[in-house]
């Protein structure tokens, strides 16, 4: 949507199931419509019987995709699906996911939320030894591994292709029989399993699309840790050297539905605890709290009930816009805030205003909205951000600008508050950040992006306006 032109984006959702019971597709296709929000480009599911493997995919939201049929085959048991927001390849039919391939075991399918930060060494070296790709994501990679792998079993297979891809990946694996969630070793994207009451397993980004198919939480797969489900149950691999946990702190922030639960931790009370910091850091005293709906409203309950401010809905989101914004160019972005938001006169008018958001990428869209609120009447708009100034680039799977891009790369704070135009400008330390996520500990978290201390050593340099087509044709290798 165009209004999230100025957020910080995550790549993908994935889920499976494992299931004699259920309907593994329309499961699948519930599962990823509770994980729409991470991923709107494209969505696809993959089912297989045992003996053959369909995969439907197109381009749009989970409704549009499936409007029609959702892919079937009598006796269908294990189903994988996957939501896109792309970082690595074009927004494109050819980028959909979950990926197929035929190889001398058969068949696998594969869908992956995450970003290798190898995968351009990788693939060069396997297209100078004669593999064909069709796609331009890092995830086709991953699939070619393991379909090129010797090792004489498919969890071997696995393990080998995974020693050897770095970066931040979430994988659900589909053979004929077996059913594969894999998490990398420093657990930079969530990935959960949940039961079935009929016996069935599910692995999911999110605990919420578990809550959807009414799927008991089991628990998170562990960093390193692959998970191999059968007719058997489940069984536990581990492997690569184990790294330092990091979680991506803006699973927390932005990216994760606010009823999901990741790592142990209930997301809506980290951000309810990120508007009480960030209402005791700021000390501001106004009329009313507002927030940036729909990502910063629960950051702005828990800023109402720390300093007693009322808080009160001046701004209304349109939440029925279409893909028709996805990639908008600047002319339609400048429309955006209107077509999305709209300020309520009555509520903000002669009135001093604190507004909580959760993020400012560029900034460009905070100061539409700060004028917006003006216009309606307010007397003074406090700008308050649930997390810090993002300063750094991100590597791992999450769309942020090249670093020239990002305000507060280049700009101070009271610089960044006369470019919003805002009364004043508070944003949450990394301290308090780090305070409100209270199952967590600090060390087990993934700051980079606002103190570039990267997880292990920092990733190749991506940063070229061409970094997410580096696959494309034409496109500097």
């Amino acid at each position: 949507m165009i209004l999230d032109y100025d957020k910080m984006h995550d790549e993908c959702g994935v889920f499976g199931i494992y299931s004699r019971q259920d309907n593994v597709a329309k499961n699948t296709y519930w599962g990823l419509y509770a994980l729409q929000h991470r991923g709107q480009e494209s969505a696809g599911i993959a089912v297989t019987d045992g003996s053959w493997m369909d995969v439907s995919r197109g381009m749009g939201l989970v409704n549009e995709v499936f409007r029609h049929q959702l892919p079937d085959l009598p006796g269908q048991y294990i189903a994988i699906g996957h939501v896109r927001y792309s970082t690595t390849g074009s927004s494109a039919l050819m980028n959909t996911q979950p990926l197929k391939v035929k190889y001398s075991g058969g068949h696998i399918s594969l869908a992956h939320n995450g970003n290798l930060t190898n995968a351009g060494r990788l693939r060069n070296q396997m297209e100078e030894e004669g593999s064909i790709f069709q796609t331009s994501i890092d995830s086709e990679v991953i699939v070619n591994l393991i379909a090129r792998s010797r090792k004489a079993t498919l969890e071997e297979k696995v393990i080998e292709s995974l020693s050897k891809i770095e970066g931040a990946y979430c994988l659900v694996v589909m053979t004929e029989e077996k059913l594969i969630g894999v998490r990398d070793p420093n657990g930079l994207r969530p990935l959960c399993i949940g039961k079935l009451s009929g016996g069935g397993y599910v692995i999911s980004s999110e605990s919420c699309a578990l809550d959807t198919v009414a799927a008991e939480f089991v628990r998170d797969v562990e960093p390193g840790e692959m998970v191999v489900i059968d007719d058997h149950g489940i069984e536990s691999y581990h492997f690569g050297e184990k790294g330092r946990e990091a979680l991506c702190i803006f699973e927390y922030i932005y990216f994760a539905r606010p009823d999901s639960v990741i790592d142990g931790q209930s997301v809506y009370q980290a951000r309810l605890e990120m508007g009480r910091e960030l209402a005791r850091e700021s000390g501001l005293t106004a009329d009313i709290v507002i927030s940036v709906p729909d990502s910063g409203t629960t950051a702005a309950l828990g800023f109402s009930q720390e300093s007693g401010i009322p808080f009160a809905e001046g701004l209304i989101k349109n939440r029925y816009i279409g893909r028709t914004f996805i990639q908008p160019d600047q002319k339609e972005r400048d429309l955006s805030v209107k077509i999305k938001l709209n300020a309520v006169k009555s509520i903000v008018k002669g009135k001093s205003v604190i507004m909580v958001d959760d993020s400012i990428v560029r900034g460009t869209t905070s100061g539409k909205i700060v004028r917006m609120i003006k216009d309606a009447g307010a007397t003074a708009v406090h700008m308050c951000v649930s997390s810090p100034p993002i300063m750094y680039p991100c590597y791992y799977g999450i769309d942020t600008s090249v670093r020239k891009e990002l305000i507060a790369a280049s700009k101070n704070e009271e610089e960044i508050r006369q470019f919003i135009g805002a009364d004043s400008l508070h944003y949450l330390s990394i301290e308090g950040l780090a305070k409100s996520v209270t199952k967590a500990k600090y060390q087990n978290m993934c700051y980079a992006c606002f103190n570039s201390k990267y997880p292990g050593s920092k990733p190749c340099e991506q940063t070229s306006e061409n970094g997410k087509y580096v696959f494309e044709q034409g496109a500097p290798r």
